[in-house]
């Protein structure tokens, strides 16, 4: 790990801005239209996770052709997107803007790297699309978190070294995605679900400049 890090990579859901609940809403109608039982633990096992494989752990081994798995994810998106008009500054969470601001001020690079395709909505949604240098979404590569290539995508878009770089994630697959890219992860959350990161932090608030240059040797 190099003693400097030159960028710091943020996923978006769970870190920057919370959306959570406007998925779990988007899911568990379409669960509740296909007679699944859907619960907000379950809700939680899609963390990180892309759209595609998201269907799979809802569908819980239920066939479904080619066809109807295809409209099943359009019909989801539909639903969310359509909550997605609610969202304001309101949805960033407490402490983000000012993280990121103070990494930038600090002449730190900074990228959003998200398996979403509605990343650029909710960034445009709650007004910070400009904090970030570098933007890197569910269009952006075709292997998805655990797979590391879009954190990957995210340090070459910013001309930086995966080993230079900071990966700040709230999911399992994310920090997972990060130690295979050979990224320093700092998870957000309890240990249950990213125990697996270097460093961990109960939530993005709770993560100072002073803390991450101490993490990163500054």
């Amino acid at each position: 790990m190099s003693e400097k890090i030159k960028a710091v990579i943020f996923d978006l859901d769970g870190v920057i801005t919370d959306t959570s609940e406007y998925h779990y809403q988007a899911w568990k109608k379409l669960a509740d239209e296909e007679g699944i039982t859907f619960t907000r633990d379950d809700n939680n096992k899609l963390r990180g996770v892309s759209r595609s494989e998201c269907l799979k752990i809802l569908l819980n081994g239920k066939q479904v052709s080619t066809e109807q798995f295809q409209e099943m994810m359009d019909r989801k998106n539909r639903y969310y997107v359509e909550l997605l008009k609610q969202m304001t500054s309101k949805n960033i969470l407490s402490g983000a803007k000012e993280l990121v601001l103070e990494i930038k001020r600090r002449g730190i690079k900074t990228a959003i790297a998200s398996v979403s395709k509605n990343t650029r909505t909710v960034l445009q949604g709650t007004g910070i699309e400009d904090l970030f240098d570098v933007i890197v979404d569910g269009y952006s590569v075709k292997n998805t978190k655990p797979a590391p290539d879009i954190f990957l995508s995210a340090a070459k878009e910013l001309g930086v070294k995966p080993e230079d770089c900071v990966v700040i994630e709230d999911a399992e697959a994310g920090i997972e995605a990060a130690l295979a890219g050979n990224i320093l992860p700092i998870g957000i959350g309890p240990e249950e679900r990213v125990g697996k990161a270097r460093f961990r932090f109960e939530k993005i608030g709770d993560i100072t400049l002073t803390k991450l240059l101490e993490i990163m040797n500054f």
